[in-house]
């Protein structure tokens, strides 16, 4: 185990941060990147633990993709490639995301273990943040209750640059180095970069971070542009995003200054470009490459190619969401085949999942189809997330798993397959897949119980029933998911005993929670069941969301 001390501190940066004072500097042209190549001489497949690749989206709704018979646009634009990975390996149809947004979705992939034992439960936001999304939001004019911010407590925060995953937490990146693994990371983050927690003391020998929020400069001759004229997060992002990136190694060191550059590229393509050469470069040894795409979160940006190319869909952000898509289905293809290409495919891991649903603040209200909420809401289409393991060797196509598991399950899932030993002295709270997706056994869980948590709002699935609770309002949703999948009928005053049976395992999980590594300093209304686009009328249900 690398043995890192909480000494090494709390470390964090939002991507709209901009990461440090480094990073105002000016923007450099390209360069190639020299990625570190393996041996000359392979070691056989047969004789080397199994290369992985997971390749993850960001905000991806359940009915973006087209294996569950959806697609983006009514199925206008399919995912054939996606399609293929999940047809050749393992589907599992009641797969869940971490948490309803990126950072602590993120956190739980990399660790495999509860904000209530990281206390990573917020998603780090830069000075002013929330000041500016809630302010824009009270003067949106949709009629919601109004937003809310506190000064005097973001105040006390820690800068954002320190604001993070506690580096001594584990990841499974870290697992893998001791399994003789070459770790790489590419693209989205957002679990910190300063004082530790940069993926590349975490565990990664290489890291291509993204160090802005532009998918291709706003002006570029070969981009397509959607604003959100009706969100205050997306105004928030087109006013400070750049368009940058930056390369460190793990023998860099943390006090070498890193210089920020422009990508190749939109950043779909351009990350996958610089993806398929880390693959050839490391084909001849171990290698974990974590693929974390920006797409298609906003802001919503496409080539102009893919906007063509998917034909005639309207609104304008619908036909721009969808050429996002495209390009995301592009690359998970374009990763098979140089996997393929370099007779690796056989040995190699290919998970893919999202971090979370697809956002209401998109104003598209199919993405999460057929479920309900929003990416922020904890409702099905906010939590609800594609995943599928593929892995030849030992897994067969086309096979089912309808076990509900959840992004907790990923890191062990992984190094039990590298035979990687888990931590001894931390609890890890997920669960090794392998079992349900090979057909040779099953799972089992404490009350069989999923958790999610942001602040006072604490969720709980245990078997086929969902409690939803608001600490804000002491507001209570009660589902029985086996019977309403949708969530149309809140039983909540209807099944009082299942509902003081569901509180008990809530308070039992919270019973020795840590605290949150720093608090929330807005309150968000979350409309549940209209887009941002639409306005709030008396009688719609919404919830309020911390951060």
């Amino acid at each position: 185990m690398n043995q890192k001390t909480l000494a090494a501190g709390i470390a964090a940066v939002l991507l709209i941060a901009l990461n440090s004072t480094a990073a105002e500097s000016e923007i450099a042209p390209n360069h190639p990147i020299e990625w570190q190549k393996g041996p000359h001489v392979a070691v056989p497949l047969s004789e080397r633990p199994p290369n992985i690749v997971f390749i993850l989206a960001d905000d991806l709704g359940i009915n973006d993709i087209s294996t569950f018979g959806g697609g983006v646009a009514d199925g206008a634009v399919p995912t054939p490639n996606i399609d293929r990975l999940a047809k050749q390996g393992a589907t599992f149809t009641q797969s869940y995301a971490g948490n309803a947004t990126c950072a602590p979705s993120r956190a739980m992939l990399m660790t495999g273990r509860y904000s209530t034992r990281t206390g990573y439960e917020y998603t780090p936001t830069r000075p002013n943040f929330g000041r500016l999304v809630a302010k824009w939001g009270n003067e949106m004019g949709n009629n919601l209750p109004e937003y809310s911010y506190d000064a005097e407590l973001d105040a006390t925060k820690p800068h954002y640059n320190h604001m993070g995953l506690d580096p001594s937490e584990v990841t499974i990146a870290e697992l893998l180095k001791q399994r003789g693994y070459h770790n790489v990371h590419i693209g989205k983050w957002h679990l910190g970069n300063e004082n530790g927690s940069h993926p590349a003391d975490q565990g990664f020998d290489e890291s291509l971070l993204m160090d802005d929020l532009l998918h291709l400069p706003e002006d570029s001759p070969n981009v397509v542009n959607a604003k959100l004229e009706f969100d205050p997060i997306d105004k928030t992002l087109w006013e400070i995003s750049k368009y940058a990136t930056t390369y460190r190694t793990s023998a860099d060191g943390p006090d070498k200054p890193r210089i920020k550059f422009k990508p190749g590229g939109y950043l779909a393509d351009y990350w996958t470009d610089e993806a398929l050469k880390v693959i050839e470069n490391n084909k001849n040894r171990p290698f974990f490459l974590y693929l974390a795409h920006w797409g298609p979160h906003t802001p919503l940006q496409a080539t102009k190619q893919d906007f063509e190319a998917v034909g005639d869909i309207k609104p304008h952000r619908l036909k721009v969401y969808a050429a996002m898509i495209r390009s995301i289905d592009r690359s998970v293809g374009r990763v098979m085949r140089k996997l393929e290409e370099q007779g690796l495919a056989e040995n190699t891991i290919l998970v893919f999942s999202s971090d979370n649903g697809g956002a209401g603040y998109l104003g598209l209200p199919e993405v999460n189809w057929p479920y309900r909420g929003w990416k922020i809401s904890f409702f099905e289409g906010g939590i609800r997330a594609p995943l599928f393991i593929k892995w030849p060797a030992k897994i067969e196509a086309e096979t089912q798993v309808d076990t509900p598991v959840a992004h907790i399950d990923v890191m062990p899932t992984l190094a039990a397959a590298a035979d990687a030993e888990l931590p001894r002295d931390i609890i890890i709270d997920g669960k090794n897949l392998l079992p349900l997706a090979m057909g040779s056994g099953a799972i089992t869980r404490k009350n069989d119980a999923l958790f999610w948590q942001s602040g006072y709002l604490k969720v709980v699935r245990a078997k086929n029933w969902k409690l939803i609770y608001e600490g804000k309002r002491d507001k209570h949703w009660l589902f029985d998911l086996q019977a309403d999948p949708t969530e149309q009928n809140n039983l909540a005053d209807k099944k009082p005993k299942k509902l003081k049976e569901l509180k008990s395992i809530l308070a039992e999980h919270n019973k020795s929670a840590r605290k949150p590594l720093y608090p929330s300093t807005t309150n968000s209304p979350i409309m549940i069941d209209k887009t941002m686009a639409e306005s709030y009328v008396e009688g719609d249900e919404f919830l309020w969301w911390p951060n």
